[in-house]
């Protein structure tokens, strides 16, 4: 980003409204005028909006390869200066809005998980254990695992929010994310030792060249797996309101393909070669292996501060840059990682004769009003 971001308006914008008298008596933390987004705009970015005549009209200059990309960078800048011009009161309301309305749909989505990933647990235990199918133990021992974490997630997520400030003053954002990398690595241990056991299952067979097909156990990971794939369409329509939600979709999206899979390997050793059903156990248990070490990369990525994404940044610099007339350039921005919430650095330049106490304000207010961002954990505006 580069430094001494100047907010002088084009000389074709609205005069700025004029600066009121302040005194050191005053309480500035209540009383200095923010720039209304909604109302002001000093960068004239509400004229670069092109409405969808003036979107068509450009589709028909570009060539036939490129008109659909002309079309979406104009709609994509379009929602940019909208999410730009946007008050940081209506992002916080939207964002409170949103958490009320999905509040009822989340909780469905934990513990209709929950209860299901119970049944199921005992479900595939069955089919492995009945049919001594390694595919089947395979994907048993990925159901085995998942109530405990749907508990362990809820438990840390609600945790999070009552730990001992004077403890953890930084609060508990990172609690979840830490919870993700123990389910992940006790997936991975579990995986790994099922590859083993796949193995010798594979170097040490002795029997016939199919092995017995048992139809109650094809039965129960079936359905699991229609069960699964009811849970994936209803945490697919809601994935963004919570990361629990999120985390929920993506374990149900891989148990469909691995109870899939499963069903195919078992029954395929069973009818065409006793060594599709090891093999089958051992793909199954990459499989597992390779999305739980991304999972692992992502969130020890959040852990380690990883940056936010550009269209955020841009959001808090302009939102400072427009907060008060005081504010005449960004020296720097930074918004990273801190768990699932970002931390937000911003270090604003104000005139050398500014007094003390305007300048605490100023950023004081700067700060509070960045820390209503739905995504932000702490912001610091020096």
């Amino acid at each position: 980003m580069s430094k001494n971001i100047s907010p002088q308006a084009p000389s074709s914008s609205p005069a700025s409204p004029v600066t009121p008298s302040y005194s050191p008596t005053v309480d500035l933390e209540m009383s200095i005028p923010t720039i209304t987004s909604d109302v002001d705009d000093p960068y004239s970015l509400r004229s670069k909006i092109q409405d969808a005549n003036q979107i068509a009209e450009l589709r028909k200059r570009g060539s036939n390869k490129n008109k659909r990309h002309v079309g979406k960078f104009y709609e994509q800048q379009n929602e940019k200066i909208e999410l730009l011009l946007k008050s940081i009161e209506s992002h916080a309301q939207e964002g409170q809005d949103e958490t009320q309305e999905n509040s009822l749909k989340v909780k469905i989505a934990i513990r209709a998980s929950f209860i299901a990933n119970c049944i199921l647990a005992v479900l595939q235990l069955y089919a492995a254990i009945s049919s001594l199918s390694l595919s089947f133990f395979a994907t048993a021992a990925d159901s085995v695992f998942d109530p405990g974490a749907n508990w362990l997630l809820n438990y840390l997520h609600k945790n999070s929010r009552k730990l001992d400030q004077h403890k953890y003053p930084v609060g508990g954002a990172r609690l979840t994310t830490i919870g993700n990398i123990v389910y992940a690595f006790a997936m991975l241990t579990v995986s790994i030792i099922l590859v083993a056991f796949s193995i010798q299952g594979l170097v040490s067979h002795e029997g016939g060249d199919t092995l017995e097909f048992h139809i109650p156990s094809v039965v129960a990971v079936g359905v699991a797996l229609v069960t699964k794939f009811l849970l994936f369409l209803y945490c697919f329509s809601i994935r963004n309101a919570s990361s629990q939600v999120q985390v929920l979709w993506e374990d149900h999206r891989n148990d469909l393909f691995i109870n899939g899979f499963g069903i195919l390997t078992s029954s395929a050793g069973a009818k065409l070669r006793w060594w599709i059903d090891p093999m089958g156990a051992i793909l199954i248990s990459l499989m597992i292996i390779y999305s739980w070490t991304l999972t692992s990369i992502e969130q020890f990525q959040l852990l380690a501060g990883k940056a936010a994404p550009v269209e955020f940044n841009q959001l808090v610099i302009y939102k400072a840059l427009t907060f008060s007339e005081e504010i005449t350039q960004i020296d720097s921005c930074k918004a990273y990682h801190s768990g699932e919430k970002y931390i937000v650095e911003v270090d604003i330049v104000m005139p050398a004769d500014t007094p003390l106490w305007k300048t605490h304000d100023i950023s004081q207010d700067l700060q509070d009003q960045l820390e209503t961002l739905p995504m932000v954990e702490r912001a610091f505006v020096q």
